[in-house]
């Protein structure tokens, strides 16, 4: 299978664009058209949906653009193994991850990775709502939470410690907890999903914390909303050590039942789709982001 038409694909739904992913692999218009329809001929299927106006990935596009991606990768990596092949990083890496965590620690390191590989485009989708790596055709994606589907690889690039916390003049007019059954008449900051938090104290004792047992609720899905809303006085919240460990040194939030901790804490993994080579641009980024983040994790000092 000619794999610059794998090539003009991906461009293609990527960009939505057959003219212009053509061009930017120096094919004439008319070209790219020809060339795609060959590749569905060949296939038995039509790949995209086209109109006078727009064009839109069809479900048997959708079902193959990771396959499209591996063939790929797969002739990169055999040129690579022989010597041959491209020497500098392009094309587009379609990433996702948590908006909160990257506008703090990946925005900043942006410009550097920009100035390291020039010819790569970094397509970034940014949100603290769960999605669907697959199904969204990312090629890495940032997660803290457990990996649970096998169609899924992952990096480990930190630990993520969860920890309960609240503003000091929340503590000072409504009483600071001292044992977890002490949480049920608080203010309680939930995460939209309101998942239980199992508890261990340093003796073994187990006990739980259930937001829809709470006696009073706000519920959000952004993470920065919530520490915000901590600082404010709002009630206490399950907040990450990345999100808010300089408000904890500082004295603005304070650890709330530090004789216990969260049973389950996640990591921040990079994952990506199985496959038997992850592609150079994929490998690049995530190398970049363990040196940078995951080696040394700020939140992690002291």
């Amino acid at each position: 299978m000619d794999t610059q038409s794998l090539r003009l694909f991906v461009l293609a739904s990527e960009t939505l664009n057959i003219s212009a992913a053509g061009r930017t692999l120096g094919m004439a218009p008319a070209v790219a058209s020809t060339r795609i329809a060959k590749l569905e001929r060949l296939l038995g299927a039509e790949l995209l949906h086209r109109s006078t106006r727009k064009i839109s990935l069809s479900s048997e596009g959708q079902d193959f653009l990771p396959y499209a991606r591996e063939m790929i990768a797969q002739e990169e990596a055999a040129l690579a193994a022989l010597g041959q092949g491209q020497s500098k990083i392009s094309g587009t890496l379609r990433f996702a991850a948590p908006s909160t965590f990257a506008h703090m620690y990946i925005a900043p390191l942006l410009p550097k990775f920009m100035d390291a590989y020039p010819d790569l485009t970094l397509d970034m989708y940014l949100s603290d709502a769960q999605f669907d790596l697959i199904e969204g055709s990312y090629d890495l994606a940032l997660r803290n939470a457990v990996l649970e589907s096998s169609s899924l690889t992952a990096r480990k690039l930190a630990d993520d410690t969860r920890i309960l916390c609240a503003s000091p003049a929340y503590l000072e007019e409504y009483g600071t907890p001292i044992k977890p059954d002490d949480l049920k008449p608080h203010r309680v900051i939930a995460f939209r999903n309101l998942e239980p938090r199992h508890l261990i104290s340093k003796d073994g004792t187990r006990a739980e914390l259930d937001p829809k047992q709470s006696a009073h609720r706000l519920i959000l899905n952004d993470g920065m909303t919530q520490k915000r809303a901590t600082l404010d006085g709002a009630g206490i919240s399950v907040n990450s050590g990345w999100l808010v460990h300089e408000e904890i040194a500082s004295g603005a939030l304070i650890h709330v039942l530090s004789d216990y901790k969260i049973a389950h804490q996640p990591a921040l993994w990079l994952i990506y789709p199985k496959s038997n080579v992850v592609s150079a641009k994929v490998r690049v980024f995530m190398d970049f982001l363990v040196a940078h983040i995951g080696k040394a994790p700020v939140w992690a000092e002291g």
